[in-house]
């Protein structure tokens, strides 16, 4: 099991603060990477010893790292397995004809929390501008601006067709269009294949980065269940690194997934069977739609029409050359999601998409931003209340709730209870009688008739449950009685998207 500090960058005393000295082994450690995958390090070599004293050892890594150069880690090997079956042989072998991974291969990877911090800066300088980003070393750490900060999801979210339903609010895209579009999110322009790290350097290194993250799907029920977690995969052009900085530091690092210790398939007690892949790609927004496969508006079918899955003119950008992000998926809990964007919340929410996609099929587990609330109807009571008025009998006694509760409020002299621990509460006989124009409540006992003041910041607990306050609603409006039921009705929320109006649960003073 990884530490808290490479997994979030945490220990069990708060944030990690690196060092001076710990600072310069991690950029030693980097600079290793580098090396080991035949690129340029960054900085004169001579300060960083074990460099030299390792040259064999990097030698024979680069090698065997030859040899192996299309060999998938097995979460990567179930993804490009699923994408080859679910786009079919025949798109396969028109859009893929070299039968090559499906997935960038040798990814420099992000193996503890950190690193890709470390990558998103060039050590010698304090920015680091490309066409598509704006990075800072600032006090805090680092600042970073991609160049189209959206906050709108009109027209982004895509669905590849012949999955799993398509929802109506959502576009519908062909298979062939998925997989063009996955081809070019293979081979992204060089520019942005620049890692920030090497920024400054003669050769700097062009490369996929990529992270592995474990997000819970479900907690771990102490007796009845263990924690359960989906696994997803994160590529990015070297310019994004700080895109996988970011969504590390809110699901955590998983580690290498090459590592046996890090494959999920031999964590059957805690992996959930789910597997989702992320692929930034956002030099697609130039692609048109033509070369992409769509047809033409004379040929297009009316959802292709109303989609936007059709042009009129050979220049026509997919999207209108705006931002998206397109997704495929089946039932059998495989996802990948291609985002043809730089900007930090889609990645962040794409997790958490692919975790709702993953509650859905594994079942007993709640989407993102499920929940609900307990809804306790109140009533304006007037200036007049007793519920023994009522026609409907009083079964509860004040006599039975001494003898259930009496150790949590402290019975005083007229025969009526204040609450040990929250001293407002105030637990009255079933005959009460509630007078607002005299503040009076009124009930009767073996002593005879008892008189308490009425108080506004008071809730009189009847024995039924039921509560009574004496409020006043807003400036303007005279004081009146309001009244709470005892039952609340539980509104469940099985799910709803980032931002829409969320139901909260109401803190209730104590609960009985």
């Amino acid at each position: 099991m990884q530490n808290l500090k490479d997994k979030i960058g945490f220990t069990e005393n708060g944030p990690a603060l690196a060092s001076p000295a710990e600072e310069n082994r991690l950029r030693e450690f980097v600079n290793l990477k580098l090396a080991a995958r035949g690129y340029a390090i960054v900085g004169d070599e001579t300060d960083y010893p074990f460099l030299d004293l390792g040259r064999s050892l990097i030698a024979n890594f680069q090698e065997k790292s030859r040899l192996l150069s299309d060999y998938l880690c097995p979460a990567d090997a179930s993804i490009d397995a699923f994408l080859r079956d679910y786009l079919g042989s025949e798109i396969m072998a028109e859009v893929f004809p070299d039968s090559g991974p499906l997935l960038p291969t040798s990814p420099l990877i992000m193996e503890r929390h950190g690193i890709a911090r470390m990558l998103s800066l060039p050590p010698d300088k304090d920015e680091f501008k490309s066409s598509i980003l704006s990075s800072y070393r600032v006090h805090q750490g680092v600042c970073h601006n991609p160049a189209s900060d959206r906050r709108t999801t009109e027209g982004v979210f895509h669905v590849a067709e012949g999955g799993l339903p398509v929802a109506a609010d959502k576009k519908s895209v062909p298979k062939v269009t998925f997989a063009r579009l996955l081809k070019q999110a293979l081979v992204p322009p060089s520019d942005i294949m620049t890692l920030p790290f090497t920024g400054t350097s003669e050769e700097p290194a062009k490369v996929f980065v990529s992270l592995l993250l474990r997000p819970i799907l479900a907690p771990e029920v102490p007796g009845v269940s263990p924690e359960k977690s989906m696994e997803t995969r994160f590529f990015a052009p070297g310019n994004l690194v700080s895109n996988l900085d970011f969504v590390e530091s809110i699901f955590g690092n998983a580690g290498d997934p090459y590592l046996p210790d890090n494959d999920a398939r031999l964590d059957s007690q805690h992996w959930s069977g789910h597997t989702g892949c992320v692929i930034l790609a956002p030099h697609l927004v130039t692609l048109k739609k033509k070369d992409l496969g769509l047809p033409n508006v004379a040929d297009a079918t009316e959802l292709q029409k109303r989609d936007g899955m059709c042009w009129a003119s050979p220049d026509e950008l997919y999207n209108d050359g705006s931002a998206f992000k397109i997704t495929c998926r089946d039932k059998r809990g495989i996802i990948v999601t291609i985002i043809a964007d730089n900007y930090y919340g889609y990645c962040k929410k794409e997790v958490k998409t692919q975790l709702s996609y993953a509650a859905n099929l594994f079942g007993n587990a709640e989407e993102e931003h499920a929940g609900g609330a307990i809804a306790f109807p109140s009533f304006d009571l007037g200036e007049d209340f007793s519920l023994s008025g009522y026609s409907r009998p009083v079964d509860h006694k004040f006599s039975e709730v001494i003898s259930r509760y009496g150790d949590i409020f402290t019975l005083q002299p007229e025969g009526y209870g204040i609450d040990h621990i929250f001293s407002n509460i105030h637990y009255v006989p079933e005959d009460v009688h509630i007078d607002l124009h005299h503040q009076l409540l009124t009930w009767t006992n073996a002593d005879g008739v008892q008189k308490v003041s009425l108080q506004p910041g008071i809730t009189y607990v009847l024995p039924s449950g039921y509560k009574v306050e004496m409020m006043k609603p807003s400036a303007g409006q005279r004081w009146r009685l309001i009244g709470t039921a005892a039952e609340g009705t539980f509104c469940h929320k099985p799910c709803t998207v980032s931002g829409a109006g969320n139901l909260r649960f109401r803190s209730l003073s104590r609960t009985r």
